[in-house]
């Protein structure tokens, strides 16, 4: 059998805020690599070219599909301060995690892309030539950043932040006992609320073409 042909990936983690709307298309127009963004659809695989998500909740993540519906549970209890139970027409996890997933089994098996979200660092975590990101930075810092880039008043920024980032954190532990915080998970992790959009853009490109050199030979990673 002949060997499969691993193509590069790179998987953006991002808090609210962090710019991961913005970098992830970016890199991957400037990469030419295709883009797969958040919880969009099943086949949410898109050309670079393809408008770019929001910081706060895209509409495949809340209530349009039952992933979404999963996840929207996690967001409306960051607004309580709880974790709320399942309610009952949900889905058990395996079937919300194979809805997750749909779109990486290309990835997984050999595809290039740039994958905004989706716990594809955990998801691909053992697929060879794979770059895992994260972006952060302080709070306050990140909620500057996206009220004006999301159209709101800084309290609306900070209590969406708060939905966001609790409910996307909840929903990779509930599916995958793993906190996206976790540095080990990375390769790279960087603050683009300290350095801007276009150099954290530039230094992701830098580091993600240096690893692929490096892992495109035929013994890496054995």
């Amino acid at each position: 059998m002949a060997p499969i042909n691993y193509e590069p990936v790179i998987t953006v983690s991002a808090t609210y805020g962090a710019g991961g709307s913005i970098i992830a298309p970016r890199l991957a127009s400037e990469m030419g690599l295709p883009f797969v963004d958040r919880l969009i659809s099943a086949d949410a695989a898109t050309h670079p070219e393809a408008p770019s998500s929001q910081e706060g909740l895209v509409k495949g993540e809340q209530e349009s599909t039952p992933t979404g519906r999963f996840l929207s549970y996690f967001a409306r209890a960051a607004t309580v301060g709880a974790v709320i139970g399942p309610e009952p027409d949900l889905q058990d996890d395996d079937d919300i995690r194979a809805r997750t997933e749909a779109a990486l089994r290309p990835v997984a098996a050999g595809d290039p892309a740039v994958v905004l979200g989706r716990a594809a660092a955990i998801v691909l975590a053992g697929r060879p030539r794979a770059f895992h990101v994260r972006l952060d930075g302080p709070l306050d810092r990140r909620i500057a950043w996206a009220a004006p880039h999301e159209q709101l008043d800084l309290e609306a920024a900070k209590r969406r932040q708060a939905e966001t980032d609790r409910a996307r954190t909840s929903f990779v532990k509930r599916l995958y006992r793993k906190d996206p915080a976790d540095p080990s998970l990375y390769q790279l992790i960087i603050d683009p609320t300290a350095i801007g959009v276009d150099a954290a853009v530039e230094v992701i490109e830098l580091a993600a073409r240096a690893f692929f050199e490096v892992t495109a030979s035929p013994t890496a990673g054995r």
